[in-house]
């Protein structure tokens, strides 16, 4: 994959053998503070060229997001295989108190992917094998618990899923 470098920005690296994701690292000249609840768009530095087939995608690091609240905001980030401009990193600050990004500060991830697209087709309806495996909900809809200690529950979930028609269900 090529790469650019920009303004003095480091090459995305991988912290160990066997890492999914390269680092990146903030490309900024001074430190930046990122207040709770705060949006900031971050400059890499970096552009890449992808390869056909494949994707790059923008992911948090972990020990950020756990330590401080630090995160990405739209995660996965995804960048197609045609865009060649900077990767700026979308970090959102999640907790109550104020974050200082400084110069070359690990950000975000990045983890290179092949892709494949597919062919859409209209049906009126699915085969009746997928219907009988089918236990619909979606969104934990399997549960959090093991089968041995699951008990049952009576009342409706306490998340409020938003309908086509803007409509509040829950």
């Amino acid at each position: 994959m090529n790469i650019i470098l920009e303004k003095e920005s480091l090459l995305p690296s991988y912290a160990r053998e066997g890492d999914a994701g390269m680092d990146l690292r903030a490309n900024i000249s001074k430190p930046v503070t990122i207040k709770p609840l705060e949006r900031l768009i971050i400059p890499t530095g970096i552009r890449i060229d992808l390869n056909k087939g494949y994707e790059a995608q923008i992911r948090p690091r972990s020990g950020l997001a756990a330590k401080h609240g630090i995160t990405v905001l739209n995660t996965p980030g995804t960048i197609d295989e045609n865009y060649i401009n900077e990767i700026k990193v979308i970090l959102v600050n999640l907790s109550n108190e104020e974050f200082v990004i400084t110069p070359e500060m690990r950000v975000a991830q990045m983890v290179i992917n092949k892709f494949e697209k597919v062919e859409l087709k209209v049906v009126n309806d699915f085969s009746e094998v997928k219907k009988e495996n089918s236990r619909g909900g979606g969104l934990g809809h399997t549960g959090t618990q093991s089968k041995v200690t699951r008990k049952k529950r009576s009342g409706k979930s306490k998340i409020k899923e938003i309908k086509k028609t803007n409509s509040i269900d829950g």
